[in-house]
C-alpha cells in the first residue's frame, strides 16, 4: 500500500519559527528602505502610516487565523479562497498572493544590494542576484534549514534594533538637541490627510508577512494554538519596532535629506548612538538590515513557493509543481518562483514593487475577509477552527471597505496593473483549470439554503483535514473508548434491520429517558459527512441528541458480516459489514463529534483494520486495539516484575504521573472501570491512558526497565 503520508509536507515549525518568519519577513526593506519614499507624501506623519496600516491589517489577520486553524493547508489564502467562493476565486487569489509574496521578497533583495554599496562597490541589483540565487538553494535543501537560519537572522535583527529604538528615544526626548528635533516634524501633514491615507496604502506592504505564515499552516506543529498567537505577537512586535523607528528616523533626519534617503535607518543611526560611536552603530543597524532582509528573502522565497504547489495539488496548475525532491520540498516550483524573483529585480523599480506588492495584498485582504463569511453561511459541519474571529461580521465587512479605500488611494497605476493580473488568471482558469477540476466552494453551500447546488466534495475533505489536525485537548475520546460496549456477533446471522433494534434498545436503556425511535432515526439519517465514513466492510452510523452527558460508543463485530441495504440516502453501499460503531454525541456539541468521527476514520483506516479487529476475542484487548497510540500502555502486575509494586495499593495511594489515568481494570474474566479506592490486585491487567508525556514515564518505569 502506498504510504499515505506521501507528498505531505511535514509539521516541523513551532511557535519561535512562526514568530521568526513572520517578523523577519515584515521587518526588511519596510523599516530599512521604505520610510524614506513614504515620507515624500506622508511627511512627518509617516509614522502614524505604519499604525494606521497595523490597524487596518487586524481584520484580515483574524480572518487568516480563523481560516487557518480550520484548513491548515500549504496555500494560507490561496486555500481559504477556493475553498470558500470557489476554484475561479482561488486561482486570482492564488496568483495575487503569489506575486504579492514575490514583489516584497524582491524589493527585500534589493534592500540587502541598496546597504552592500554604502561598503562594498557592487551594483545593487547584481548582489540582490546574488543573495536571491543563495537562498534558492537553501529552500531547495530543506525548510528545517532554512526556518534554523531564520531564527538566526531574526534574533540579531531584534536584538540591534531594541538598542537602536532606547538610544533614538533618549536622543530626541532627553538630549540638548531634542528642540531642533522637534523642528522636522512641522508642519504634520504637508499633503493633509489624503496624503497619511495613500502612504498607509503605501506601507501596507511592510506587513505582508502576515500571509507568509498561513500559506505554510500544513507545516507548524499544534497549528490551532501556534497560528494564532504567533500571528498576534508578532504583528505587536512588529508594529511597535516600526512606529518607533519610523518616529526616530522622522525626527532626526531633515525632512529633505529623508525623503531622498534609501537608506534611513543607517543615517538615523548614526546621528543617535551614543553609547557606542556612531560608526559602531551605523555598522550595527547595517548588520540589522542585512539580517533582516536575509530573512525576507530566505522566508519569502519558502513562502511563495507553497503557492504553486497547494494550486498544483488542486490541479489549477499543472502536477509538475507539486512534487517534491529526497529534502522533502517543492524543487521545481521554488525554482520557477526563483526565476521570476530574478525577473522582478532586473526590470521593476523600488517604489513600482512597493505599490504593486501593497495592492496585491489588499486585494487579497478583501478576498480573505469575505471567505470567513462565506465559511460561516455555509454552515458545513465540517468547518472547525480552533479560533474565531471576534466581532464577526462587522470586523470582516470593516475591513472589506476600508481595504477597498486604500486601493483607490494608491492610484490608477497599481490599480490598473491587479484588474489586469486578476483578468489573467481568471482567462488562465477559464481555459486551463476549468478542464482539470470539478470542484466548487463554500459559497454554493450558502446558495443551497436559497435553493441552489452545493459541492458535496467539500464536506469530505473539511473532515479529511480534521483527521489531519487530531482531537483537541478535552475531547473524550479515550473515555468513550474505554467505556464503549462491545457486541460480538460470532458467526451469528444478523439482519441490519435487526442490528439497528437491538442496539438502539441497548442506547435507550443506558439513556432510560430516549426514544427508540428517535435513536433510530438519529443513526440512519443522512448527513453531508456520510460520503467521507464509507469504508470497506466498516460502516460508521452517528448521531446527536438532548440528552446524553457524554459521547457514547457501541462497537459490533460479526465473524459473517452484516447485509446493509444497498441504499442509504445518496450514499450507495454494497459491503457485507464487518464492523459497525454505533456513536451518540451531545446535540450541543457538533463539532466535537466531528473530531471524534475523524479519529475513529484514523483508526478504521489503519492497514488490515478489518482482520486485525475481528481476530480479537478480548473485550479489553479490542479497546487497547482502537486506543493504539502513544496515548495508553497495558500494564500486568506480576510479582518479580517493576510493576509488583503496585500490588495492593488502592490507586489513589499511587502516585501516577500528573497527566494519566487508570482507565480499565481486568481482573481474571471481569473488566471494569475503577475508582480511586479500588486496589489493585496481583495478575491483574491494568490500562492506563494519558498524555505522551506521562505514558512514556510509565513505559520507562515499567516496560523499559523491565526489558
Amino acid at each position: 500500500m502506498a504510504d499515505k503520508n506521501a507528498g505531505k509536507l511535514k509539521k516541523e515549525l513551532g511557535l519561535i519559527d512562526i514568530i521568526a518568519l513572520s517578523t523577519g519577513s515584515m521587518i526588511s526593506a519596510g523599516f530599512f528602505m521604505l520610510p524614506g519614499i513614504a515620507a515624500q507624501q506622508a511627511g512627518p506623519s509617516v509614522f502614524l502610516a505604519y499604525l494606521f496600516a497595523a490597524f487596518l491589517i487586524l481584520p484580515a489577520m483574524f480572518s487568516m487565523a480563523e481560516l487557518a486553524t480550520a484548513t491548515p493547508k500549504a496555500g494560507g489564502g490561496y486555500f481559504f479562497i477556493d475553498r470558500s467562493m470557489g476554484p475561479m476565486a482561488g486561482t486570482i487569489g492564488g496568483v495575487g498572493n503569489y506575486l504579492a509574496v514575490i514583489l516584497k521578497t524582491a524589493f527585500a533583495l534589493v534592500g540587502i544590494g541598496a546597504y552592500a554599496a554604502l561598503f562594498f562597490d557592487i551594483p545593487v541589483k547584481l548582489t540582490a542576484l546574488i543573495f536571491g540565487f543563495v537562498f534558492m538553494i537553501m529552500n531547495i535543501l530543506g525548510v528545517r534549514k532554512a526556518s534554523g537560519i531564520q531564527k538566526i537572522f531574526v534574533f540579531l535583527l531584534v536584538v540591534i534594533l531594541v538598542f537602536f529604538l532606547a538610544e533614538g528615544i533618549r536622543e530626541i526626548f532627553f538630549s540638548d538637541s531634542r528642540n531642533e528635533y522637534m523642528q522636522n516634524f512641522s508642519p504634520f501633514l504637508p499633503n493633509s490627510f489624503t496624503g497619511l491615507m495613500t502612504t498607509t496604502g503605501l506601507v501596507f506592504v511592510s506587513y505582508l508577512g502576515l500571509t507568509q505564515i498561513v500559506s505554510m499552516a500544513e507545516e507548524i506543529k499544534n497549528p490551532e494554538r501556534n497560528i494564532p498567537l504567533g500571528l498576534i505577537l508578532s504583528l505587536a512586535l512588529t508594529t511597535i519596532i516600526y512606529v518607533v523607528g519610523v518616529f526616530i528616523m522622522t525626527g532626526v533626519i531633515p525632512p529633505e535629506e529623508f525623503w531622498a534617503d534609501r537608506a534611513p535607518a543607517s543615517t538615523a543611526a548614526s546621528k543617535v548612538f551614543t553609547l557606542l560611536s556612531p560608526k559602531i552603530g551605523t555598522l550595527l543597524i547595517i548588520v540589522a538590515a542585512a539580517s533582516a532582509f536575509a530573512s525576507t528573502g530566505n522566508a519569502g522565497l519558502m513562502t511563495a513557493s507553497r503557492f504553486p504547489l497547494a494550486m498544483s495539488r488542486d490541479r489549477l496548475f499543472p502536477e509538475i509543481l507539486s512534487r517534491l525532491n529526497r529534502f522533502n520540498t517543492p524543487v521545481v516550483s521554488v525554482l520557477i518562483t526563483s526565476a521570476i524573483l530574478f525577473l522582478v529585480i532586473i526590470f521593476v523599480s523600488e517604489s513600482n514593487i512597493a505599490k504593486l506588492a501593497s495592492s496585491f495584498l489588499i486585494l487579497i485582504f478583501i478576498l480573505i475577509n469575505a471567505s470567513v463569511i462565506v465559511m460561516r453561511n455555509s454552515r458545513i459541519e465540517a468547518y472547525d477552527p480552533g479560533y474565531h474571529s471576534p466581532l464577526y461580521p462587522w470586523m470582516q465587512i470593516f475591513g472589506i471597505i476600508t481595504s477597498f479605500f486604500l486601493i483607490i488611494y494608491l492610484g490608477w497605476g497599481p490599480g490598473l496593473f491587479t484588474m489586469g493580473i486578476t483578468g489573467c488568471a481568471a482567462m488562465w482558469y477559464w481555459y486551463y483549470a476549468r478542464k482539470h477540476t470539478r470542484r466548487e466552494g463554500a459559497i454554493y453551500h450558502w446558495f443551497a439554503l436559497l435553493g441552489k447546488k452545493e459541492h458535496k466534495g467539500l464536506e469530505n475533505e473539511f473532515l479529511h483535514i480534521l483527521k489531519e489536525k487530531g482531537l483537541r485537548d478535552g475531547d473524550p475520546f479515550g473515555e468513550m473508548i474505554v467505556q464503549a460496549r462491545i457486541t460480538d456477533l460470532g458467526t451469528k446471522r444478523v439482519a441490519f434491520k435487526s442490528l439497528i433494534t437491538d442496539i438502539t434498545k441497548r442506547f435507550a436503556q443506558d439513556l432510560k429517558t430516549t426514544d427508540k425511535g428517535e435513536l433510530r432515526n438519529e443513526f440512519l439519517a443522512v448527513t453531508g459527512i456520510d460520503p467521507a465514513l464509507i469504508i470497506p466492510r466498516v460502516s460508521i452510523l452517528h448521531g446527536k441528541i438532548d440528552n446524553i452527558e457524554k459521547p457514547m460508543l457501541n462497537v459490533v463485530i460479526s465473524q459473517r458480516g452484516v447485509k446493509k441495504p444497498v441504499a442509504k440516502g445518496e450514499i450507495i453501499s454494497e459491503d457485507n459489514i464487518r464492523v459497525f460503531f454505533f456513536m451518540l454525541s451531545r446535540s450541543d456539541e457538533p463539532k466535537q463529534q466531528l473530531r471524534l468521527l475523524s479519529r475513529l476514520m484514523d483508526i478504521v483506516e489503519r492497514d488490515n483494520f478489518v482482520e486485525d479487529i475481528t481476530g480479537i476475542k478480548n473485550h479489553r484487548e479490542i479497546k487497547e486495539f482502537l486506543l493504539h497510540n502513544d496515548r495508553y500502555i497495558t500494564l500486568i502486575l506480576e510479582k518479580g516484575s517493576p510493576q509488583e509494586e503496585l500490588i495492593n495499593k488502592a490507586l489513589k495511594d499511587i502516585k501516577w504521573p500528573g497527566d494519566v489515568l487508570v482507565a480499565l481494570v481486568q481482573r481474571k474474566n471481569q473488566i471494569f472501570t475503577p475508582r480511586g479506592d479500588t486496589v489493585l490486585r496481583e495478575n491483574d491487567i491494568i490500562t492506563i491512558i494519558g498524555e505522551p508525556r506521562g505514558v512514556r514515564t510509565l513505559f520507562d518505569l515499567y516496560i523499559h526497565d523491565k526489558s
